[in-house]
């Protein structure tokens, strides 16, 4: 895809609630994290990594980036080559940022297949506007897909509907006692709203919300701001110190020129309490880091594959059906828009499908993106009472195995 440099200056961004953007970003310098949520904290919610298989991990648990950007100090262009490489990632938005622009800097990003290029403090360009692009670019392809569809969609059957209504009507009555306990533990453990709302592809590539219960906290970014004020990167310095991650000696040990304490690590004199100050200050750092992403009720839901029970909503709204092909991603879905790939789309959305079950009865550790893809179109094209039966019935052992259907 072309990369952009220059961007339209009279170009208007409305304002659209908060966050717009979903963004991932990778640098090790966790300073420009903390800029870059000062110069565009009320446009987008950054998830911040320092590593690429931070990254990674994210995404494989599909997290809903809307754009990764990573910086070359971090390996960026590495992980840039992975997510290419990747057929359930290779479609999401990718920014590469670098110390210093230059020509050589835009033609390995453009070899790459990055689809912008920007210096660390985004002195070139606008990102927003970018990122606003992407979006569009998304809802685009969308429209396309969707009327390339319509002629291969199956009309739902009277009696997937009434299994649907049937079966996920009584698992909420069952389950409503539990649906509240947890509701309510989430309004007591952190404010936001209970219903975490992500975007998905569905039959006829509609577009709708995938509903779950919320494990993340909406103020983190806000709270990662307030820890920038006095973190050990930026906190400022008593009278007659040096800078946290300088100095050798202590305050009162620097005007006697001398250290009754001095240890010798990597090659280096410092001072005991000094050393003592930045080991403090990194553990309190990293254990701050660690706490805004994930709520203490999250981590179990997670855990616990709880946080999914509200999809049984979008059941009973009928985005989507119990047994059925499972909703993706807008990144992911933008990939299979050819004319056999699509054909997957055709087919109702569903909790479980055919690869799911599939993948357990051949006792196979794990399942290529073709043949996923494969299993869904068999499923779109062949789906019937029998088959549903059965793909329920199966699904229950398989969500006692170790490995997540």
């Amino acid at each position: 895809m072309e990369i952009v440099l220059e961007q339209d200056s009279k170009a208007t961004i409305p304002k659209l609630p908060v966050p717009i953007f979903r963004v991932i970003y990778l640098n090790r310098d966790i300073e420009q994290y903390f800029w870059m949520l000062d110069k565009f904290g009320q446009a987008v919610q950054v998830e911040y990594f320092d590593t690429q298989q931070g990254v990674i991990d994210a995404l494989s648990q599909y997290y809903p980036a809307d754009v990764v950007i990573a910086h070359e100090n971090a390996q960026g262009i590495d992980l840039l080559q992975f997510i290419r490489s990747q057929p359930k990632f290779s479609n999401i938005p990718f920014i590469i940022q670098v110390d210093k622009l230059g020509a050589q800097q835009v033609a390995l990003a453009r070899q790459k297949k990055a689809d912008d290029i920007f210096d660390a403090h985004f002195s070139t360009g606008d990102l927003l506007t970018r990122l606003h692009y992407f979006n569009k670019r998304h809802w685009y392809i969308a429209e396309k897909a969707s009327k390339k569809i319509q002629g291969n969609q199956q009309k739902l059957p009277v009696w997937k509907r009434a299994m649907d209504l049937i079966l996920t009507g009584g698992a909420l009555l069952i389950l409503s006692p539990v649906l509240l306990i947890v509701a309510l533990l989430i309004r007591l453990d952190s404010k936001g709203p209970i219903i975490y709302k992500s975007k998905r592809v569905g039959s006829g590539y509609r577009i709708f919300n995938l509903y779950k219960f919320r494990t993340m906290r909406v103020d983190a970014d806000s709270l990662m701001r307030q820890m920038a004020a006095f973190n050990m990167y930026n906190k400022k310095t008593e009278a007659g110190e040096q800078p946290v991650t300088d100095f050798v000696l202590c305050g009162s040990c620097s005007s006697r020129s001398a250290c009754s304490k001095l240890l010798f690590l990597d090659g280096k004199e410092i001072c005991e309490r000094v050393y003592g100050q930045q080991k403090e200050q990194k553990a309190a750092f990293m254990k701050f880091q660690n706490d805004p992403r994930i709520t203490r009720i999250g981590q179990f839901l997670r855990n616990t594959s709880l946080d999914e029970l509200p999809q049984l909503l979008n059941i009973i709204r009928g985005d989507m059906s119990l047994v059925g092909n499972r909703p993706l991603p807008l990144y992911e879905a933008e990939k299979l828009t050819t004319d056999q790939t699509i054909l997957r789309f055709s087919g109702p959305a569903g909790l479980t499908g055919l690869w799911q079950v599939t993948k357990r009865g051949k006792g196979k550790a794990d399942m290529s993106e073709e043949e996923r893809s494969l299993l869904d179109v068999q499923y779109a094209r062949e789906f019937s009472f029998k088959m549903d039966m059965k793909i329920i019935l199966k699904t229950f052992p398989a969500l006692l195995q170790s490995e997540n259907v």
